[in-house]
């Protein structure tokens, strides 16, 4: 996740001083919607069953997936 504090960015300043926008970096920009995009998966997922990871690891080696 970045943060913000080391982010180079820009603003855009308004007549009376407000700042109106932001310019990113597009690296920056980029990474920061791969976490919006993994902060959507999470919140769709929140209701989901979980499993130990000692069952996925059981389940991965039942499939063949991993060896024993």
């Amino acid at each position: 996740m970045i943060d913000t504090a080391v982010l180079n960015l820009q603003y855009v300043i308004g007549p009376t001083g407000q700042r109106n926008a932001v310019i990113v970096p597009i690296d920056d920009f980029e990474e920061l919607l791969e976490d919006l995009e993994d902060l959507v998966i999470l919140a769709e997922r929140r209701d989901e069953p979980t499993i130990s990871h000692e069952e996925l690891i059981a389940e991965l080696k039942s499939n063949g997936i991993l060896s024993d």
